[in-house]
């Protein structure tokens, strides 16, 4: 689960409103990593914007980003090992790299693209259910 504000959580209520609950009508307009921050500037593909201040901005944590990586299966692939000391072989998940170094050092211009779209999903997704089980619960 991603940890983001009230605010932000208003801001992103306006933009699906804005899209007509057309979630595929959200693009990723930019993005930035750094300092254990990722940053993407969110928009409306058919109301495209002049800068990025026109954006949403959206900072999700080093943290989370990686929970995202992780539970995808973006930074590992399935592959067979062989017991150390038994030596048999079984299949496993194998790690490419830690998440967020494998999204700077190993991902393709695709793979981050994935890695970042995965995160607005998720996102969008946790907020609608969480809405939904609320406004449930009355």
């Amino acid at each position: 689960m991603i940890k983001i504000s009230q605010k932000l959580k208003d801001e992103l209520w306006w933009m699906i409103i804005s899209v007509d609950y057309d979630y595929s009508r959200i693009t990723i307009a930019d993005h930035e990593i750094n300092e254990g921050i990722l940053t993407l500037w969110l928009e409306d593909k058919q109301d495209f914007k002049n800068s990025l201040e026109e954006c949403l901005q959206l900072d999700i944590t080093a943290k989370h980003f990686a929970k995202v990586i992780r539970n995808e299966n973006l930074n590992s692939y399935e592959g067979t090992k062989m017991h150390p000391s038994k030596k048999f072989l079984y299949k496993a998940r194998i790690e490419v790299n830690e998440p967020v170094r494998w999204y700077q050092e190993d991902a393709t211009v695709i793979e981050q693209q994935w890695a970042r779209e995965a995160v607005v999903k998720i996102l969008l997704t946790q907020l609608v259910e969480n809405e939904v089980a609320i406004s449930t619960e009355w």
